[in-house]
């Protein structure tokens, strides 16, 4: 039973993905601190922030969806800094695709959710 937004599958997924990339980003150059590594460490953990601002709001539908759709924005801007350490060397192939991929399924679930609301809602106070 999903009681909090730690509760749902996408949140966790998408924190301990965040979680990967702050540790891949560790090995970034030290040149890259407030340019590349800033920007990941910033959209990464914005998704899981997102999701449990989101959840917090699902009494309104279109607060609720309005904040997956910021999550799943996020995603998609850390998969393209995914993109950009790779061709710049700063981190493999390798270790890329499997964060890429997770952020692909994160993706996925949030636009089911944005696309099914309904069984997250609160119903509305009257």
């Amino acid at each position: 039973m999903v009681k909090t937004h730690r509760d749902l599958e996408v949140s966790q997924l998408a924190f301990e993905t965040s979680m990967e990339v702050f540790r891949l980003s560790k090995q970034f150059p030290q040149q890259e601190t407030y340019s590349l590594t800033a920007q990941i460490r910033r959209s990464s953990p914005s998704v899981s922030s997102n999701i449990s601002e989101g959840w917090r709001k699902r009494r309104y539908e279109a607060a609720f969806v309005s904040k997956l759709n910021d999550a799943e924005a996020e995603a998609a801007e850390t998969q393209t800094w995914l993109e950009y350490a790779e061709a710049c060397q700063y981190a493999a192939p390798d270790e890329v695709k499997p964060l890429y991929e997770k952020y692909d399924h994160v993706i996925g679930m949030l636009v089911n959710m944005q696309n099914n609301p309904k069984p997250w809602l609160l119903p509305s106070r009257r």
